[in-house]
């Protein structure tokens, strides 16, 4: 038994899925939960759930609180999950300070991929691909120079150094949109991130969103799979497939290579991914960003091959080598799996969303062949808004992307939610278009 007691700093379908991790490893489990949380599920998942007392996300990024609540539990590890404290450095070594193994990077490997910025610089200095961008943070005088420079015609996006999920960037196309556009990533940053500062890089319209997972230990590190986040809306996935169709050999084996060499300039010792940016109908392409966690759509990776992924973390941080877990080689992709993330919305007529809830009057997930769903709900429960719109993640894999494409439409079409609006139309219609079907 790798530890003798894991706290799962984190709620809802992921906390449910690190408690099941657990049990197969043998290992129990400490939920925790907020004042307003009470009745979610992953209360129940584990062996035993500690009160945090506050309310909303608060009480999940409350560092002294949680590790106040490891330490009463009897805990010797503490597993982030994603979102909330999960890219923390802060957290990292408030675990550290309480004796407790922290499951994800060492502080300084969160410190060095958490800034996009700083992640940047490293893949320059290892010769990995970049997009041409602004060196480092930049105020709004130096990111105009940037537009400036650019060619004729090219455009530029703006992100956020700090945080995911598409906040804090805006596309500017022209010179004059660029102040409003920076003053609302700027703004949107700081709400969601606590950190405003902004950089700048060459837009590519129509690129591909490629992103390699790896798992990193004391002797080096192994690419495992590569996903296709490429299906977003507004910058934020809702559909991804591994493994990424229609990539050479050659490009693949490229792709790994740079993931591989990125990751191991902070000497990684955890899962991770290594994102990029891959040009439309061309082979060219270049680092983006670091995810220093476990990723929602690890799930898929998982589906084709065979590994699974919580339990490849919890393991590496307890210390043992991945030839230990066995994982020596990059394992290959047994078919095509997808994901289809099931949110709490209401559609827009501009194709945006707005969070929806209230209870569900029926929740009945769906199964058969090849289909896999990690979700929290339940008939009753009623849905919470101070969190994450995601209900549940559809995974289902077949033979050929096609297949797996049929088989999470017939999903999602039998995945019966009632009581509250999602996005499941939206899934539908996107796994019926041509384009999806031909990668």
């Amino acid at each position: 038994m790798p530890f003798q007691n894991l706290l799962i700093a984190n709620r809802g379908e992921i906390a449910i899925r690190i408690a099941r991790a657990a049990a197969d490893l043998e290992i129990p489990t400490t939920a925790i939960f907020s004042s307003d949380d009470e009745r979610s599920l992953h209360v129940k998942a584990a062996d035993r759930a500690v009160a945090l007392g506050a309310s909303g996300a608060k009480a999940y990024l409350d560092i002294p609180a949680i590790v106040a609540a490891a330490r009463s539990a009897g805990c010797d590890a503490i597993h982030p999950g994603y979102g909330f404290l999960s890219e923390s450095a802060a957290f990292a070594r408030a675990c550290a300070q309480g004796g407790i193994a922290f499951v994800g990077p060492a502080p300084e490997a969160l410190e060095a991929f958490g800034d996009k910025a700083r992640a940047r610089a490293l893949a320059i200095r290892a010769k990995v691909p970049v997009l041409p961008g602004t060196d480092g943070p930049a105020n709004l005088t130096e990111m105009a120079a940037f537009f400036d420079g650019l060619p004729a015609g090219a455009a530029m996006m703006i992100k956020a150094i700090a945080g995911g999920g598409g906040r804090g960037m805006r596309v500017v196309r022209k010179r004059a949109e660029l102040a409003d556009a920076f003053a609302a990533a700027s703004r949107e940053a700081e709400a969601a991130f606590g950190v405003a500062a902004l950089y700048g890089e060459r837009l590519i319209d129509k690129a591909r969103h490629i992103e390699v997972q790896v798992a990193g230990d004391r002797t080096g590190v192994l690419a495992i799979g590569e996903r296709d986040c490429s299906l977003q809306r507004r910058h934020q996935k809702i559909l991804e497939i591994a493994p990424a169709p229609g990539l050479s050999d050659a490009l693949r084996a490229r792709l790994y290579d740079a993931a591989v060499t990125v990751a191991a300039t902070t000497r990684y010792r955890t899962l991770g991914t290594i994102e990029f940016l891959l040009e439309a109908g061309g082979e060219d392409f270049f680092f983006i960003e670091a995810n220093a966690r476990l990723q929602v759509e690890h799930t898929i990776t998982e589906a084709v091959t065979g590994v699974d992924l919580v339990q490849t973390q919890i393991r590496l941080a307890a210390g043992e080598t991945l030839h230990a877990i066995g994982l020596t080689t990059t394992p290959p992709a047994q078919g095509f799996a997808i994901q289809a993330r099931v949110n709490l919305e209401t559609l827009t007529a501009d194709g945006g969303a707005t969070p929806s809830g209230g209870r569900l009057a029926a929740y009945e997930p769906p199964s058969g062949p090849g289909v896999r769903v990690d979700g929290y709900g339940y008939a009753g429960y009623v849905t919470n808004p101070n969190y994450d719109s995601l209900l549940a993640k559809v995974i289902v894999q077949g033979v050929t992307l096609a297949h797996a494409a049929g088989r999470a439409g017939r999903a999602l079409a039998e995945f019966r939610i009632d009581g509250v609006e999602t996005n499941i139309g939206l899934l539908r219609a996107l796994l019926a278009r041509p384009e999806v079907l031909a990668g």
